[in-house]
Formats: C-alpha cells, structure tokens, sequence
C-alpha cells in the first residue's frame, strides 16, 4: 500500500465502514484505534502519513489527543471529524494545529477529496525532511561546505524552492560559491537527469551572447553559414544558469523577459517562435535595485527572475566554517594535484581566521592551492600560504630564502613573489576579470596583460569551473 492511515473513533461501525471505503480509494494500510488512549499506543509503536480522528470520545477527547500528538510530532498531519462541530471548535482545533475539519454524516467524495489534500502535505513535508538531510550531510554538492546558522538557512531555501520550478535569482559577493548553489538546485530537481548549462554573462560580448542564448538561422548575419540552436534549446528539460546577469544589456534583458513570461523564444533570423522547457537559475555579484534606480536594469525583469532568492553570506559572516572549508579544499586539492595529504599549521589556520576575504571563498581556495604547491613538507606554514601573521597577504613567500643569492636575482625574486600574490589577490576578487582588474589596481588592461603574461599568470586559473558549460 502506498500511505498509512490511523483512525480513530469510539463507534465500532464507523471505524469498519471508513477502513472498508478509504483503504482502495487511498490506496492505504488503515490502523484502527477505539479510543484516544489506544490510538497513543498505537502511534508510539508505528508512523502514520495521517491521522483521522473523531472529537467527541470517552476519556480523552479528540482535542486533547491532538495536542498530545502535535507535542511528541509537530510535523504529523492530524484531520479531526465530529457530528458536533461547531465554530469555536473548529477555531480550536485549526489553532492547536490541526490540518483540515470534516462533519458527519460524510460527504464520501468530499472526505476523499480532503483527505488526499491531507496525504499531500505528509508526501511534500516528508520529501522536504529528506531534501534537507541530503543537504546537510553533505551527499547534494560536495563542495558546498558550512554549518553556520548562515549556511543551513541556504540549505534549507535550496531544499524549498529545488522541488519546484520557478526562477531563482541567487545574490552574493564573488566568491562566496553562488554557482556551486545552482548546481545544487539542479541536482536535487526532477531536472537532474536533463542538461546544466552555465552562461559566464561577462565574459560573452553582446552580439555573440544574443545568437549563443536563442540560436539562428541560417542568413541571420554575415556569418550565419547554417541554423544553429541556441542554449535555451540545448538545456531543454533541464537548468540553464546565467551566471553574473547584473552584466547583460538591457536589450537582452528584454528578450530574456519574453522568454520568462512565454516560454518561447525566437531564434535570430526567424518568424516563428519556439517552445522551450529550460529552467533559469540566475546570479549577480551587483545590488540590482540600485541598477534599477541607475536605469541599468529593467525593473520588471528583476521581479521575473526574483520569484525565489538566495543571498549567499559572504566568508567573513561565517567563520566558524573556515576551518571545515579549508579542510576540504585542502583533501580535494592534494588529490588533484597529485600531492601527499597536508595539514595547516596553527598559525596558518588563526591567520585564515582573521583574513577579511575580499574574494570569499575562491580567494581561500587560491591561498589553498599556493600553499599545496609551496609547502615542501606535510605541514602548509604561512609563508607556504603567503599570509602575514594577521591573515593579510605576505607579498614575498620568505625573504629569508633569497638571502643566498645576488641582490639582482634576490630582487627578481622578491618581485615574482609580490607580483604573483598582488596580482593572485585581485584577480580572485575580480573572478579572472582582467579588465575590472586592472580598474581596481589603477592599471590599463594591456599593461596588467603584459605583467601577467611576464609572471605566467592566466586569467581563467581564477574562474576555475563558474563560466564552463556543461
């Protein structure tokens, strides 16, 4: 049988007849009780999808054994049934928490109807328990890491709105894993099994990102030598996630509305439009009502992708998952770099804890890696790192270490050393953007270019997965 019921009525016949008529209509295993006591008993021996109970009993009445019930299950879906029902009690009962209220004599199709309703909501509560668990164990994304009060509240949104399939809108500094949330949602949806496909927003200049999301036709444009499908069609029956949509135009922003509000889209160079079943998860680094207010930002688009938000903390509001965060990241980047496992030392570990993070998590993961490649022993030091006492970056890995050498390749050295942490820090803020990069040290883009292409530092090292399609 697919659900169980417990039922419970002083009247023998009325017990015989609803386990006669409900058990093939609900498809259910019917448990029986004579008596508010006996159903106590019952229900401390076995679990219940619902519990349907008279009010008017001997002894401990309806109402009494509801407030008995919702103390030791909070959750338990309870559905109370009298031939004395009035509005004082039907108020009494709703407030002590019960789910639904019916009269005798039944209404038969009627009592089906709402206690269907009933098995619903035990159905959705439990998934819902077990979404969670999922997620807190850590088995829906492995990289999503924390048990701040901070993170179970992502956990618990996650587990809300993945059972669903409205557009979800995630906020959040760079770094802090916004991208990790959407696979998270994707993971846990019906869409699982169908395709996840990231759009790095920024990185996609406005012409190209118009023909990638809608596709073409064949003479849309110069070079539009054959129809081509766009991602909204190759992510059908799954998640297309635009990543940093704070970035698009608002022209795109107007084709993108359309689509959220219809469903369809229209290749470039077409008439007619196209049905598509892809669901949107967004994010932004960028506070959209200010854009809004700036003209940036089409207000009505914004409350379209806003239906369900996710605001992920950034790394200084949770500390206390520091250490767990850098435990992982140091297993997973030992094992992908082919390196023995390491430890951080004490230092190393308080200094993370007072490091500010302008670049959140990913600038953690950064510091993670240098120091897995640096570290010649098992134990990463802070100079392995490169951070200072305080948790600020150490420009030169370890002066000390040069001190053997000539000043001009001591020197040479030392600026490798600064200009691979300086340069490391900021394009982690920056997530590999050089151009907003450069802004930020007061460079122009092809001058930061030529000291990276020096330095042999690459841009995309600092994206890691977030703009890469799947």
């Amino acid at each position: 049988m697919k659900h169980t019921i417990l039922i419970i009525d002083d009247q023998p016949d009325m017990l015989q007849l609803l386990s006669r008529t409900l058990a093939p209509e609900l498809e259910a295993r019917i448990v029986t009780a004579g008596s508010a006591e006996q159903a106590l008993k019952v229900l401390e021996e076995d679990i219940f999808d619902l519990v349907l109970s008279d009010i008017k009993m001997p002894g401990m009445d309806g109402l009494t054994l509801l407030q008995r019930i919702k103390d030791s299950r909070p959750d338990q879906t309870v559905v109370m049934m009298t031939a004395y029902g009035s509005i004082d009690m039907v108020v009494h009962a709703m407030k002590n928490g019960a789910y639904d209220f019916v009269t005798k004599p039944f209404d038969h199709d009627a009592l089906v109807v709402s206690l269907k309703k009933a098995l619903e909501r035990s159905r959705l509560l439990k998934e819902n328990r077990l979404l969670q668990r999922s997620c807190f164990s850590g088995e829906l994304h492995q990289d999503l890491v924390g048990k701040s009060v901070a993170m179970k509240k992502v956990y618990e949104t996650i587990s809300m709105v993945a059972g669903t399939d409205v557009t979800v809108l995630i906020t959040g500094e760079s770094g802090t894993g916004k991208n990790l949330v959407a696979r998270a949602i994707h993971g846990m949806s019906e869409r699982k099994n169908g395709p996840f496909i990231t759009v790095n927003c920024p990185t996609v200049p406005e012409t190209i990102l118009e023909s990638e999301l809608f596709g073409y036709k064949k003479g849309a444009f110069t070079h539009a030598t054959g129809n081509k499908a766009g991602l909204f069609q190759e992510a059908e029956n799954g998640t297309l996630f635009l990543d940093e949509i704070g970035e698009i135009s608002p022209a795109i922003q107007t084709r993108l509305l359309r689509v959220l509000q219809d469903k369809e889209i229209k290749p470039l160079g077409d008439t007619r439009t196209i049905r598509v079943n892809t669901r949107i998860i967004a994010s932004t680094n960028q506070n959209l009502p200010e854009l809004i207010r700036q003209g940036r930002f089409r207000e009505d688009f914004y409350y379209r992708l806003n239906v369900l938000p996710i605001t992920m903390p950034p790394l200084r509001e949770r500390v206390k998952d520091i250490p767990l965060i850098a435990s992982h990241l140091l297993e997973k980047h030992c094992r992908k770099l082919g390196k023995p496992p390491k430890t951080l030392a004490p230092e190393l570990l308080d200094a993370m804890l007072e490091n500010p993070w302008e670049g959140n998590i990913r600038e953690l993961e950064n510091v993670i890696i240098r120091g897995i490649l640096y570290a010649g022993g098992p134990v990463i030091s802070l100079a392995d790192a490169g951070l200072s006492s305080s948790g600020r970056p150490f420009p030169v890995k370890d002066d000390a270490k040069h001190v053997h050498l000539p000043y001009k390749d001591a020197k040479e050295k030392a600026l490798t050393d600064f200009n691979q942490a300086f340069l490391s820090r900021h394009l982690t803020a920056c997530q590999g953007n050089v151009s907003q990069a450069a802004r930020n040290m007061g460079l122009e883009r092809q001058a930061l270019q030529q000291i990276m292409k020096r330095y042999d530092i690459r841009g995309d090292d600092f994206r890691h997965e977030d703009g890469k399609k799947e």
